[in-house]
């Protein structure tokens, strides 16, 4: 499933990410890469506020599609 499509709380591994390599890069840079642990912390206004490696970042709901979790 999607990382859109996970409940706030929920912890999950990187499978997999789709969409274009500017995006990619950009997940990249903030640590999110296959087989890395991801938590959705929250859903506020759009927004979904994630961890990962320790450091929490906010992505819109178009970068929570791309981010495919198991």
């Amino acid at each position: 499933m999607m990382l859109a499509q996970a409940k706030a709380g929920q912890k999950a591994i990187i499978q997999e990410i789709t969409g274009n390599e500017k995006l990619k890069r950009f997940l990249f840079s903030l640590g999110c890469s296959e087989g890395q642990e991801i938590a959705l912390i929250s859903i506020l206004a759009g927004n979904y506020i994630i961890n990962v490696k320790d450091s929490r970042y906010a992505i819109d709901r178009k970068m929570a599609e791309i981010i495919k979790i198991n």
